[in-house]
């Protein structure tokens, strides 16, 4: 299982509903490590907010 977006990479963040989380254009901080889940994610930041957030990849889109 491999990471779709690599560090330093511009992607749009849509939040899952009911997370009071902004979405729109993020950079990838760092892939995180896969655990028992499986599930891949990723520590993202935003220009707007002074601190980053943890978003799975199927909440994550390509910015064209």
């Amino acid at each position: 299982m491999t990471h779709k977006y690599s560090t330093g990479q511009d992607v749009y963040f849509e939040p899952t509903f009911g997370h009071a989380a902004p979405r729109g254009k993020y950079k990838i901080v760092r892939t995180l490590p896969v655990e028992n889940d499986n599930r891949l994610a990723y520590r993202i930041k935003s220009l707007a907010e002074s601190f980053e957030r943890i978003a799975e990849e199927h909440q994550l889109s390509r910015l064209e």
